[in-house]
């Protein structure tokens, strides 16, 4: 065998090797140590056989790249999520209706527009993070309306009147509205209306409410709260005091609340 050939083999060989993992015992360790320096001193001296075999195994190497990514990804945030713990965020949830548990040691407040694709994403997220914690989550929704995304302020208009009106029905208006986000983006006040009667709120009510000034007031509130936190888009989510920006998986969005109600529980 040519010492190309055998060069390109070692590298192609240390490219599929798994990721370490905890337990290797020291026979495992030391025959990698011994392949890494193998593979080292073959480049060393063929340089050039560094592309041939990465373009042969590009999609091993993008996947071992993507995970280390990942990693130090959430390493980050984690350590920023931890950094926001004991800093108070200043937030009105007098009078807002509530899912989850009235006296949850964690609170997820959201910050989101009805017409975003990620808000639609994260809301389903939030619903089955609910349904897996039970009374331990209590959930707030705050309208934070983009004023580019045509009929968000609508929406948001409409689910605040329709908390005013009755919470159960309400709730009901906001998860079938997110589920027909692209029909609400499509139709706009009309898919709301409909909408709000298939889930038995007063329409007649509900339209002249929507317009009135107390429910400008509080979506008007709820924006001047988003961009005093330093919220720029949306979705963003307070998890007690943590800041969670973007719609995250439920494995990732999990861990803030597991961090909070860690938090929470040491203080007792």
């Amino acid at each position: 065998m040519s010492t190309k050939i055998l060069a390109a083999a070692l590298l192609a060989a240390a490219l599929a090797l798994p990721l370490p993992v905890p337990g290797l015992t020291v026979q495992a360790v030391a025959a990698d140590a011994a392949l890494k320096a193998q593979v080292e001193s073959v480049l060393r001296e063929h340089p050039e056989v560094m592309m041939d075999v990465l373009r042969e195994h590009s999609e091993e190497l993008f996947l071992i790249m993507r995970e280390g990514s990942q990693k130090a990804q959430r390493r980050t945030v984690a350590t920023q999520w931890q950094a926001d713990l004991d800093v108070p965020k200043n937030v009105n949830l007098k009078n807002r209706i509530t899912r989850g548990g009235a006296e949850a040691p964690v609170t997820i407040v959201a910050y989101s527009d009805f017409t975003c694709p990620y808000c639609e994403q994260a809301a389903f997220t939030v619903n089955s993070m609910l349904k897996h914690y039970g009374s331990t989550l209590r959930f707030v929704f705050k309208n934070y309306p983009l004023a580019s995304h045509e009929h968000a302020r609508t929406a948001s208009e409409y689910f605040v009147a329709a908390s005013m009106q009755n919470a159960e029905k309400a709730w009901q208006f906001y998860d079938a509205v997110f589920a027909g986000r692209a029909a609400l983006t499509a139709q706009g006040e009309e898919f709301l209306r409909f909408t709000a009667e298939a889930v038995g709120l007063d329409v007649a009510r509900l339209t002249a409410d929507a317009k009135g000034s107390a429910v400008k007031a509080i979506i008007d509130e709820d924006i001047r709260e988003a961009q005093e936190l330093g919220f720029s888009g949306t979705p963003y989510f307070l998890v007690n005091n943590i800041v969670v920006r973007g719609a995250l998986p439920f494995d990732l969005f999990s861990e803030a609340v597991e961090m909070a109600l860690d938090h929470e529980n040491k203080k007792q």
